[in-house]
């Protein structure tokens, strides 16, 4: 008779216990909204500014909790805050990240821990790890913006380029698309190619060095809307309003420049467009397990010229 009891109280007990576990797992999947990392480098760069807040904005409006962090372009930092994010329990990551190869062992990490990761702007230089890698058709933008700026220069003179970070395959693919449009123009002469990693205070001081050097450009062709700004800055104050400048990204502070009649044209990045997508792929992977997506998606870019100006701003035709 007491070994049925215990028999019996054994029986009751795994049950309890199995009931209280289910009640606990019941708890921690209704515990509140579940949260993205939004990670990118420098948000003083309108550019990346506008990114994290219009993805963090969309995430919180599908129900997700944010954290909001900047790596400015610093592997390491990233590499930090990829493991604090993963340690809070993040259900994904979306990136605009700090150099193509170095930001692979990060993405791994996240992919071993179950954690999803949404590339949007610069991708890396391996495919399969994470859910999707969302970019600007960068060498599209590069020849529509570089076929402009021969045309402006008459398809002659001598012009200067600014090229981004090294480590940023953008900077890459966005001096090809040039070259590839420029080079067939054999009047058109390149006295001086530097790189401003992406900022409009180096450019400054780098045009200042090139005009030094060269007095008689006629053009400058840069990587970038900051460096474009930069460059024309500097131009401005030595008097050389001559000279063609053009950017690339399509910034609100570009966009008012050309329409000043500065900045001739700029190439606009999809950022609105690429931002809302990493946030809506990212709801549908952490609630289906799938994007339904390739993992490598390209956008299009527009040229935005003197002409169409006013028809845009933060990243996006106006509404």
């Amino acid at each position: 008779m007491k070994q049925r009891f215990r028999a019996l109280m054994v029986v009751v007990m795994v049950l309890a216990a199995a009931t209280a576990f289910a009640g606990g797992q019941q708890q921690s999947a209704t515990d509140g909204p579940k949260t993205i990392g939004v990670i990118v480098p420098a948000v003083e760069n309108p550019f990346f500014g506008a990114m994290q807040e219009i993805a963090g904005d969309k995430a919180e409006e599908l129900g997700y909790r944010t954290i909001r962090l900047v790596h400015n372009d610093d592997a390491t930092t990233q590499m930090q805050q990829f493991e604090s994010l993963i340690s809070q329990g993040v259900a994904a990551i979306i990136l605009d990240n700090a150099g193509a190869d170095a930001t692979v062992a990060a993405v791994r990490r996240a992919r071993d821990a179950g954690v999803g990761v949404f590339l949007v702007d610069r991708e890396i230089t391996q495919e399969g790890i994470a859910q999707a890698q969302i970019v600007s058709n960068n060498y599209q933008g590069a020849t529509i913006l570089a076929e402009y700026f021969v045309q402006l220069m008459g398809e002659r003179g001598n012009y200067v380029e600014l090229t981004g970070r090294d480590t940023d395959t953008n900077a890459h693919v966005r001096s090809r698309g040039y070259h590839d449009v420029i080079d067939q123009f054999a009047q058109m002469r390149m006295v001086a190619q530097q790189t401003a990693n992406w900022s409009q205070t180096e450019a400054f001081r780098v045009m200042e060095t090139i005009l030094q050097q060269h007095p008689d450009i006629q053009g400058v062709i840069a990587g970038n809307d900051t460096m474009a700004l930069g460059a024309q800055a500097a131009l401005l104050a030595a008097g050389r309003r001559d000279v063609i400048v053009v950017g690339f990204d399509g910034s609100d502070d570009a966009i008012q420049s050309i329409l000043r009649g500065e900045l001739k044209a700029t190439a606009l990045q999809p950022v609105a467009e690429m931002a809302i997508q990493a946030a809506m792929q990212a709801d549908r992977w952490i609630r289906t397990g799938s994007t339904d997506m390739p993992e490598k998606q390209s956008i299009d870019m527009v040229l935005i010229t003197p002409a169409n100006a006013d028809q845009f701003e933060r990243f996006a035709p106006k509404r």
